[in-house]
């Protein structure tokens, strides 16, 4: 076998002619790029063999006079030096130690050390005030990720017995950097070169897959905006069988037409006749749970509050019903006949010196 016409250069050749035959050669027939290409291994370890010859002058000195390999036992040589086979030929690339490294740890920070918890769910739900007051139960939509029914949350089904496709039965990633050569074991079939599974149809490994399913929500009574609720287990569920989350309520109660709520208690403004605030007078005002009566005193002033206890809202925390506090403003006919006037002018000469006194 002829060194020279296996490289496909002249017997005068430089270094450079050899190092450029060689690095095209070895793109070539490297095994990683024809892997399990026997002709191409045996091809490419001549061509180590002739280039480690021929790079070396004492060696190639005697190859020329003698036509015989002198083998240095002493000085071990790379058949990679100064070349750059950049390109992935399998598996995950690693450029450089550092980067080599670097996958290394993470990989093992990303290793499951065991069931974790899902993620929870945050969805919003809109009440009327009357909702708000009664509570009861609510029915919500929620689409959330469960654990692959296909698989059981495991990511893989069991197969026939079978060559690992990832690593091509050999057990073992190899990766080419420079002169180096890089190998792992295979993380598809965990070094065996077998397989005796496959990654689930129905959710592609990731364990999880999606569902939409309603869930009943009990709302107690008395809820204010901005409060939450929450269902417990009805969120994501958790890879590596992990437990799922939990689903958060946050609540928004419409606005009352007439009722303003203060903490528990209810407010509200109801109107009076003037003669209802001057004598007084039993009227009924609305509360949540229907009318009331209130006892208006003689001589009552616009603006005066009155309060109803135990009318309110009741607390959500243990059901305890705040008060009703009612605010009188007092309101005069819209049209007045002859009779009305002249009773109120009447009114008006009587009672003028206590309207403009000063209160003391």
């Amino acid at each position: 076998m002829d060194f020279y016409l296996l490289l496909g250069v002249e017997r005068e050749a430089t270094v450079a002619d050899i190092k450029r035959a060689y690095k095209r050669l070895a793109r070539k027939f490297h095994p990683d790029i024809n892997p399990g290409d026997r002709l191409a291994e045996e091809q490419f370890r001549r061509i180590a063999e002739a280039y480690e010859t021929l790079i070396d002058p004492g060696r190639r000195q005697s190859y020329d006079s003698n036509g015989v390999q002198v083998v240095d036992v002493g000085t071990p040589t790379f058949g990679f030096e100064g070349f750059d086979f950049s390109s992935r030929v399998s598996g995950d690339q690693a450029p450089t130690f550092g980067d080599l490294f670097a996958e290394i740890f993470r990989q093992r920070g990303n290793a499951p050390t065991g069931p974790e918890r899902g993620t929870d769910l945050h969805l919003q739900v809109s009440l009327t005030f009357d909702e708000a007051m009664r509570g009861g139960t609510r029915q919500l939509t929620v689409t959330r990720l469960v654990h692959c029914r296909g698989c059981r949350g495991t990511g893989h089904v069991q197969t026939p017995e079978r060559r690992c496709h990832a690593c091509h039965g050999s057990g073992s990633i190899r990766s080419v950097r420079n002169h180096m050569v890089f190998s792992k074991p295979c993380a598809a079939c965990g070094g065996s070169g077998r397989q005796a599974q496959m990654r689930c149809p129905t959710c592609q490994g990731r364990q999880l897959e999606m569902l939409t399913e309603p869930i009943l929500v009990n709302v107690p009574p008395g809820l204010q905006s901005g409060a939450r609720m929450r269902v417990p287990h009805k969120g994501h569920d958790g890879p590596w069988g992990g437990e799922p989350g939990d689903v958060y309520v946050a609540v928004q109660v419409e606005p009352h037409p007439r009722f303003v709520r203060d903490g528990d208690d209810l407010h509200v403004v109801v109107p009076v006749a003037i003669h209802e605030a001057a004598l007084g007078a039993k009227i009924e005002v609305p509360s949540p749970d229907g009318a009331v009566r209130l006892r208006v005193p003689p001589g009552t002033q616009t603006g005066q509050r009155f309060r109803v206890h135990e009318r309110g809202a009741p607390s959500p925390r243990d059901g305890r019903r705040g008060d009703l506090v009612v605010e009188v403003r007092m309101v005069l006919p819209s049209l007045l006949d002859e009779r009305s006037k002249e009773l109120l002018r009447e009114f008006g000469r009587i009672n003028s010196a206590d309207v403009r006194q000063e209160p003391a």
